[in-house]
C-alpha cells in the first residue's frame, strides 16, 4: 500500500516527519532510482527507497517509554561535551528511542522517549503542544508569583501565561509550586522565574497532559507505557 514518503520515513524510526520533509526537499531521497519530491508516495514493501544513498529500513516495532530523568543527564542521545545522556539510562530497552521534547541537565522528572516519529511530532508541534506540569522549588518575593500568570517576553518571544498553584509555603520567601506551561522553549520556566525575581532551586516535571510520572519509578529508571497511556497520547 502506498503512503507519503515522509510518513514512511518517520514510521521507520529514521527521523521525524518534519525532518523527513527537509531531507526530501534537499534531494536526499530516491524511489526506484528516481529523485522523490515532497508529496510523492511509495510502497514501503515493493519500492526501493534510498535516503542519502542508503536503503530505508522497514518500520521497526514502536517503543514507548516513561523515564524518570535524574539531574545531571542531558536529553540527547550523544553529547559533544561528554556529559551523561539519557540514552545511557534506557540502554536496556534494546531499541533506539529519542526524547520527546527536552529537560535540561539541571532538571529532573518525566521524560517520554520513543522511536515513533509521528507521535513525537504530534506532541511537540506548536499547534497542539501538550501542557507540561512541573514541581518547582522557588526562593524570593512570593508576591511576584502572579507575574508568572501573565504573558512575558523571553528571548524576544512572548510566552503564554503559566498556571501556578502553591503546593506548600515554608516561609514568606520559600515555596513549592506547581507550574503548567504549554510551550517548551529552552529553560523556559527558569527564565520566567528569573524575570519575576525568583530563584529556582529545584525543577521536576511531574506530568505531560494528564499522564503523570509514575510514583513507583525511581530516578534513573524507566518503564514501558501501557496501551492506555499510548492511546491517550495519540489522541491528545
Amino acid at each position: 500500500m502506498k503512503e507519503r514518503i515522509q510518513k514512511i520515513m518517520a514510521q521507520s524510526g529514521l527521523c521525524s516527519r518534519r525532518a523527513a520533509e527537509q531531507i526530501i526537499r534537499d534531494g536526499g531521497v530516491t524511489v526506484n532510482g528516481r529523485p522523490a519530491g515532497l508529496g510523492d508516495s511509495a510502497d514501503p514493501v515493493r519500492d526501493k527507497i534510498l535516503v542519502n544513498g542508503k536503503p530505508l529500513r522497514r518500520a521497526e516495532e514502536k517503543v514507548y517509554l516513561m523515564l524518570n530523568k535524574p539531574r545531571g543527564y542531558v536529553s540527547t542521545l550523544k553529547d559533544e561535551r561528554g556529559r551523561k545522556t539519557v540514552r545511557q539510562l534506557v540502554a536496556g530497552c534494546h531499541a533506539r528511542v529519542y526524547p520527546v521534547g527536552r529537560l535540561d541537565a539541571d532538571s529532573e522528572g518525566l521524560l517520554l522517549m520513543t522511536n515513533d516519529g509521528e507521535l513525537t511530532l504530534h506532541l511537540t508541534h506548536p499547534s497542539h503542544e501538550a501542557g507540561k506540569t512541573y514541581l518547582v522549588s522557588v526562593r524570593g518575593d512570593l508576591r511576584r508569583l502572579s507575574g508568572l500568570e501573565q504573558p512575558m517576553d523571553i528571548d524576544g518571544y512572548t510566552v503564554q501565561p503559566a498556571k501556578v498553584y502553591i503546593r506548600d509555603q515554608a516561609s514568606d520567601t520559600e515555596a513549592h509550586i506547581e507550574m503548567t506551561i504549554h510551550e517548551g522553549r529552552n529553560r523556559q520556566i527558569r527564565k520566567m522565574c528569573e524575570k519575576c525575581g525568583l530563584e529556582v532551586r529545584r525543577l521536576k516535571r511531574i506530568a505531560v497532559g494528564e499522564l503523570m510520572l509514575d510514583p513507583k519509578l525511581a530516578p534513573g529508571k524507566w518503564r514501558a507505557l501501557t496501551p492506555e497511556e499510548i492511546a491517550y497520547l495519540k489522541e491528545f
